[in-house]
């Protein structure tokens, strides 16, 4: 269930947000196409209100003063859901500064929004590359993320 919901997004993503069709699909006719491509209704109105999630992201302030960083710490719901590898990618693309503390909490609300128990590391890329693309001003994080996410090798550096 989890997959589907994941693949879905990462198709609509692919498909309909990624290569900026000249026009929106209104929301039914996307959803008639989704159901077409095998998706069920369920699996497009969770993926639906994911991205309507993701939206309201974009209304968020920006927090000041990064020269301050606080330091995150998971819970204990975030630490089962999330293994060592997901955790520690998220804080590294913090250290690297691709992710700043307001988009790193903006992923781990995005992941926790999946409603789904387990998160791969290849969960968390994909929705931290769809959570800078959604971000203005994020374009070079955004340009770096899309690299690590399409490299072969799939080897973060260090």
């Amino acid at each position: 269930m989890k997959e589907n919901v994941l693949d879905l997004l990462m198709y609509l993503f692919e498909n309909y947000i990624y290569d900026e069709p000249e026009e929106e699909p209104d929301r039914e006719s996307l959803s008639q196409s989704l159901e077409e491509a095998g998706f069920s209704s369920g699996e497009i109105d969770r993926a639906f209100r994911w991205l309507d999630g993701l939206a309201e992201q974009r209304k968020l302030p920006e927090l000041g003063g990064h020269e301050d960083n606080p330091i995150r710490i998971f819970t204990d719901d975030e630490s089962q859901r999330l293994d060592v590898h997901a955790r520690g990618f998220i804080l590294y693309l913090e250290n690297v500064g691709v992710l700043d503390p307001l988009r790193r909490e903006m992923v781990i609300d995005r992941l926790a929004a999946l409603e789904t128990e387990d998160i791969s590391l290849e969960d968390v890329k994909w929705v931290v590359l769809m959570v800078l693309f959604n971000q203005p001003g994020q374009e070079a994080n955004y340009a770096w993320m899309e690299d690590l996410v399409f490299d072969e090798e799939g080897e973060y550096r260090h």
